[in-house]
């Protein structure tokens, strides 16, 4: 199994990002992630791994793309051509997005319908990626003999999801090529995971069996307050340290406790911005790139 480590940055000055990613490629760090929180002071993700496309070489670009109401030929195209531009180095994952009243209004798309969305959007954005004159007649597209160029570099370019409702667990076994969950005990994930490679054979297929990661948030000191209050949103009446590692030695436990339940591929977060982001980024390589394989 290869285990696999990336890191997912915030809101940063252009300095601060270029010496960021590039330290983070120096280290050996697998991929970048970039979320897409659009009320926030964080990066636009497309815009970001475009840039971080050209200042790196080997750097995967990874990002969580929200449920918004995009035109899928344009979002096919913005990918696909990304991925060609940092030649087959982009990482996707969908997730349904935030559920605050400012996101909700800024994505466009009410949270009970993201679903839905995801549904008709993911096999028309991977037909859109290989196929010419595409005809699609859908609840909410309708196209008649359209064509994406240029195509991604990568055949077939993968789409993983988000998410831990039942729901999502449901559509991560029927349509995704990966998994990657946030906020879950590996308790949870290992059942998470169950659920989804139960629906994936009651669909007639399989999700590899490494495509399954996580997204985490660990601390150095202590779980900030807003990440207290994240979790109890989010996870009402879940213990924020079962969720969020604090310290070297804790995160490491917590990630070989995920890699003994089958999930190999991760995205560390730090719970709040770094005073020096190299000088972190050197420390927790320090830390954890011993486990990558």
């Amino acid at each position: 199994m290869k285990i696999r480590i990336g890191v997912g940055l915030g809101g940063l000055e252009p300095e601060q990002f270029t010496a960021a990613i590039q330290r983070m490629e120096q280290c050996g760090f697998d991929s970048l992630w970039l979320s897409e929180v659009l009320t926030t002071g964080v990066l636009d993700p497309l815009a970001g791994l475009a840039f971080a496309a050209g200042v790196t070489r080997k750097l995967k670009l990874g990002t969580t793309m929200t449920v918004t109401a995009r035109n899928p030929v344009r979002m096919a195209k913005e990918l696909a051509t990304i991925d060609r531009l940092s030649s087959g180095r982009l990482l996707l994952v969908f997730v349904p997005g935030q559920t605050n009243p400012q996101e909700d209004q800024a994505l466009g798309v009410p949270v009970k319908e993201r679903g839905a969305w995801l549904d008709e959007m993911l096999p028309l954005v991977r037909r859109l990626w290989s196929e010419d004159n595409v005809v699609h007649a859908g609840r909410l597209f309708c196209y008649d003999g359209i064509s994406v160029r240029p195509r991604p570099h990568q055949h077939p370019l993968e789409i993983w999801l988000g998410g831990n409702a039942r729901s999502a667990l449901r559509r991560a076994g029927e349509l995704s090529d990966g998994w990657l969950p946030a906020l879950c005990t590996p308790e949870e994930a290992a059942a998470g995971r169950a659920a989804i490679d139960a629906a994936a054979a009651e669909a007639g297929r399989q999700v590899d069996p490494e495509h399954f990661g996580i997204s985490m948030t660990y601390a150095r000191a202590a779980i900030p307050e807003s990440q207290v209050a994240r979790i109890a949103k989010r996870r009402p009446g879940v213990d924020p340290s079962l969720l969020v590692p604090v310290g070297s030695a804790a995160l490491r436990e917590t990630l070989r406790r995920y890699i003994d339940v089958g999930f190999s591929k991760f995205v560390l977060r730090p719970a709040e911005p770094a005073p020096a982001w190299t000088d972190a980024l050197d420390a927790l390589a320090k830390d954890v790139l011993s486990l990558q394989t």
